[in-house]
């Protein structure tokens, strides 16, 4: 369905991509992961054909580089932020949409459906909650029933309620045959949705992997914000990603996501490299179950 070839995308010096590859087959879902600037949403966006690139993406066979609108008709796209006019009814920002996408009122009523939202098209979109916002978004990424569904942190600004209902959602997409490519952040959506992870950083593809290869453990994950000394963030990545964890810098502190049972391992790492956490906190307790596992 997707096939990335050596993609490499350049912001002057910068190299926020660096001759990325991978392939994903229909019905397939595939997990973004990485630090803030590790690239996620510059692929993303080559995904979609919205930025030039040097190698090549195919989607379904026909390349993205010179047939970009052809290919955008065979994804959905749903961003991190979203726009919609709070003054809006459901409905009637479902009917603008459609007449965007040149579909009728029966694939508005259809995709709303297959998110949950068949009987809400009276309400006011500022009166739904984040969840429901977020559903909103995905129904009008489906509106022309597109094969590939790409999406950027899909569940980042939304409350542990609101994260359930759209991570069900995809999960019954995903079901359903749709091809899933989403960035995220958090070790449980991508242990519930993915069956690969991507991980990168600075734009480089680090693993082409799986989930239980990752957080190899049917025990809860934890992922814990480390306070590092001024300076030794990048070193202390490396140390931890030597040592076989999974890492994230998000500007905000060193999170690492480990099994509930292996708390310590992370400073005992640290520590023994002569790197000083000055403070933790956990920011998750995410429990793992062999049946939440499409792996």
């Amino acid at each position: 369905m997707i096939k990335v070839s050596q993609v490499t995308k350049r912001f002057g010096r910068v190299v926020a991509v660096d001759q990325l590859s991978f392939e994903l087959d229909n019905a397939e879902s595939i997990a973004l992961w990485g630090s803030n600037g590790a690239g996620k949403t510059t692929l993303i966006r080559c995904l979609l054909g919205v930025f030039p690139f040097h190698g090549s993406v195919t989607i379904n066979g026909i390349d993205v580089g010179n047939h970009g609108k052809q290919t955008r008709s065979l994804v959905g796209y749903v961003p991190q932020e979203l726009a919609f006019h709070d003054d809006a009814r459901l409905g009637s920002s479902m009917l603008f949409f459609a007449g965007l996408r040149k579909v009728d009122r029966h694939a508005a009523a259809n995709s709303l459906s297959m998110v949950g939202l068949q009987g809400h098209e009276r309400k006011r979109v500022r009166d739904l909650s984040g969840g429901m916002k977020q559903r909103l978004a995905l129904a009008i990424a489906l509106l022309a029933d597109p094969p590939v569904i790409v999406l950027d942190e899909p569940t980042s600004n939304l409350d542990a309620s609101g994260r359930g209902e759209v991570v069900q959602t995809l999960c019954r997409l995903r079901d359903a045959g749709k091809t899933l490519v989403f960035a995220s952040h958090r070790p449980d959506e991508v242990i519930t949705l993915a069956s690969r992870v991507l991980v990168m950083e600075h734009g480089k593809l680090l693993k082409n992997t799986t989930p239980t290869e990752l957080w190899p453990t049917d025990a809860g994950i934890q992922t814990l914000r480390l306070h590092i000394s001024m300076g030794s963030d990048e070193a202390a990545a490396t140390i931890l990603r030597d040592a076989g964890h999974v890492v994230n810098l998000n500007g905000h502190g060193l999170c690492v996501s480990v099994p509930r049972n292996r708390k310590a391992e992370p400073v005992s790492v640290l520590t023994r490299a002569s790197i000083e956490v000055r403070d933790f906190e956990i920011l998750d307790d995410i429990q793992q179950s062999p049946q939440e596992n499409p792996a």
